[in-house]
């Protein structure tokens, strides 16, 4: 199943895939993180772009004007209390982290603007075991009845049970990207899903 939604999201082109391979160290993973929340992977990618073109490290953003913070970022969701977080996150970091991105998931979640899923996106691309839960990894379990629950808390314990440790970093990139292209929220393409015999959802008509 993960594989089948790998193929079909990198053949579609799948932001997750093709925008956030630039996106590489733990710091970067953590603003883009922050970035994400109610903000499409593209606008993300680019802002994220905008900023480390700017900046390398937590000293420097911290350094940095709030203001020029959000004209960089500009085009993410609540962009200006964005650039806020994002000066008192680097803050945090260059004053009890000594510059470091703590990779540990209760010394995340301490972070100013980082819940539960962003810690876990830190984990995962930072290869530590974890399954980040969005919107595309809540709904797409649901759809296809890996899972029966309504909070995403409850959808990454599950997930963690279903699959194995050594998928884990590939579970949420696979569901993200198949949720970006195929399994999307609103109309999704049924009829060109490579998993529509299984979906219970159909078969309920």
């Amino acid at each position: 199943m993960v594989e089948l939604m790998e193929r079909e999201a990198r053949k579609r082109g799948a932001p997750v895939y093709t925008l956030k391979g630039e996106i590489r160290t733990p710091f970067q993973h953590l603003v883009a993180a922050l970035l994400s929340s109610r903000t499409r992977d593209e606008a993300t990618a680019s802002a994220v772009q905008r900023l480390f073109s700017r900046i390398r490290t937590p000293e420097e953003l911290a350094e940095m004007d709030e203001e020029e913070i959000a004209e960089l970022i500009k085009g993410v969701g609540f962009y200006r209390v964005k650039a806020r977080r994002l000066k008192e996150l680097a803050k945090k970091l260059v004053e009890e982290y000594n510059s470091e991105v703590p990779l540990k998931f209760d010394e995340l979640v301490k972070l100013p603007g980082i819940g539960r899923k962003s810690a876990n996106v830190v984990l995962a691309y930072s290869g530590i075991p974890a399954i980040p839960v969005d919107t595309h990894v809540h709904r797409i379990s649901n759809r296809l009845g890996l899972v029966k629950t309504t909070r995403p808390e409850q959808t990454e314990e599950m997930l963690k049970k279903i699959f194995p440790v050594s998928m884990w970093d590939r579970v949420n990139k696979a569901f993200v990207g198949f949720g970006q292209t195929v399994c999307k929220p609103v109309k999704p393409l049924c009829d060109e899903c490579p998993l529509r015999d299984e979906c219970p959802k159909l078969k309920q008509g």
